[in-house]
């Protein structure tokens, strides 16, 4: 499916929208203003992908997993699947992780890797199993073999793709690290050896540059550290259907170009600046469709609608035909807004990054052709999911349940949290996520009023957490053409009112 990259550059946050036929596919939020927490993170950015040399502090058999310690205020989880790797016991069943304790002891320094960030209560979900992610290859340096990724589907290409990586391998190209495994990338697909043995030749001298550091480095101490937003923007979502990347900020078209001539030169005529008029995201009409990712109804075009509720335990989607009557009988209306709701429902899941257990109530079906047809619109409404997912047949009582794999907090947390009582069960916008609000309608009004001191008015809890940034902020916000501005608290105001005004 052809689409577009935006990436919205604010002054504490980065923010990516992938958009087709004008309807947003994809949404990353990334904050990037808050003090590295401990030194394992760097600047807010999400941990995902680093590499740590981390010190094992508990080993419970029991639990099959160790605790360690990543220089984070809550230790890293290693389950002995992440940690097999390390087991030295010839012909273990790959299917039957060996125990704990045969994979690492206490005290041990072990380098690891984040495959899921710290969410809520929860300390990051490690790997000893680390891989580098390239273009085209990932390497893994502790395993060997070559494997393709899932969405590669055409089986003659699977073939040639697989064929060209192992004839390099075995013939001891220099580019391949010795004993390494290699995953191929769907960005591979229609590329030749010399492309692959390019990419293959940057892993290998990062790789390289990760066993240096290792060697000088002190547990617990970060590595390795993924690329920052836009370029992994770059390395993660464009491809031959990418028309093209707009980005919106000055210094991040330049570090996108220059990642783009280093590792994907084919599309460098792709990436653009937006230089107005207007902001990006009010041009694709995407600050409104962000919005209704925090709305529990979602409404389908038929009439009817699907409800999203995320509990602890679970997610529930309800499916509702509402409005819709098919003339033709009970039947035919269950199974259009079924139809409907299912290609819906794996677009939901990714913007709202929604993981673990979820369960469909689809609106009951009679007949078995009719079920099969909704789980395979279903299915393939989860096929474009980056994240793994895993569907059942459907129950006598229309429910289906799924799981996709958790890893990062979902949108609503992100940007939400509870409300304090009376207001029980309800979700208030976070400090951070008003803050960012009000520092793109800073950006609005220096655009409409060039040069000119701004005053920014908030509620005191607002004006207290922009206040403690003031001076990387306002940095940030010189950089987007906001010549000057102060914060002010007003103590009459909730949480989500500003406003902005000139002095």
């Amino acid at each position: 499916m052809s689409h577009e990259v935006l990436i919205n550059v604010g002054a504490a946050e980065t923010r990516v929208a992938v958009v087709s036929d004008g309807r947003l596919q994809e949404f990353f939020l990334e904050r990037t203003i808050d003090a590295d927490e401990g030194g394992g993170g760097r600047a807010g950015h999400s941990l995902l992908g680093n590499i740590i040399l981390g010190r094992v502090q508990r080993v419970l058999p029991g639990m099959q997993a160790a605790f360690v310690d990543i220089g984070l205020e809550r230790s890293g989880f290693l389950g002995a699947k992440e940690a097999r790797c390390l087991a030295d016991l010839p012909g273990y069943e790959d299917n039957v992780p060996p125990c704990i304790t045969s994979c690492v002891r206490e005290g041990q320094a072990l380098l690891v890797q984040v495959v899921k960030d710290p969410i809520g209560e929860k300390g990051a979900r490690l790997s000893a199993n680390v891989t580098l992610p390239g273009r085209l290859l990932v390497l893994v340096p502790n395993q060997t073999g070559v494997a393709l990724s899932r969405r590669i589907e055409d089986e003659a290409e699977r073939a040639r793709l697989s064929d060209i990586v192992e004839q390099l391998i075995a013939n001891g190209d220099g580019h391949f690290i010795t004993g390494a495994g290699y995953i191929v990338r769907t960005a591979a697909v229609g590329l030749g050896a010399a492309e692959i043995a390019d990419d293959a030749a940057r892993l290998a001298e990062q790789w390289r540059a990760i066993a240096h550091r290792k060697q000088a480095a002190k547990a617990p101490a970060t590595i390795y550290h993924d690329l920052d937003p836009v370029e992994r923007t770059l390395r993660d979502q464009v491809d031959n259907e990418t028309l093209r990347v707009i980005v919106d900020d000055a210094g991040a078209f330049e570090k996108a170009r220059a990642y783009a001539k280093r590792a994907m030169p084919e599309v460098i005529d792709r990436i653009s600046l937006w230089n107005g008029p207007g902001f990006l995201f009010d041009q694709y009409s995407i600050e409104g469709q962000i919005d209704a990712l925090l709305r529990t109804r979602v409404p389908l075009r038929s009439g009817g609608w699907i409800t999203i509720e995320t509990t602890e335990a679970l997610t529930a989607v309800d499916v509702n035909s509402g409005s819709l009557t098919d003339t033709t009988g009970l039947e035919e209306t269950s199974v259009r807004t079924n139809l409907e709701a299912a290609a819906e429902i794996g677009r939901q899941l990714r913007l709202r990054a929604i993981g673990g257990l979820i369960v469909i109530d689809f609106i009951h079906l009679g007949e078995c052709e009719n079920i099969a047809n909704v789980l395979q619109t279903l299915a393939m409404s989860l096929g474009a999911d980056r994240v793994p997912t895993q569907i059942t047949g459907m129950s006598e009582f229309g429910l289906v349940e799924m799981t996709r794999k958790r890893v990062r907090d979902p949108l609503a947390k992100f940007l939400t949290e509870p409300c304090e009582a009376p207001v029980v069960g309800g979700r208030i916008k976070t400090l951070e996520t008003v803050a960012n609000e009000l520092l793109r309608r800073i950006e609005r009004e220096a655009r409409a009023n060039p040069g000119r001191m701004l005053v920014a008015f908030a509620s005191p809890e607002v004006a207290a957490w922009l206040e403690e940034r003031k001076t990387t902020l306002k940095t940030a916000l010189a950089r987007r053409g906001v010549a000057q501005v102060r914060f002010a608290p007003r103590s009459d105001f909730i949480r989500t009112r500003f406003d902005v005004a000139v002095e």
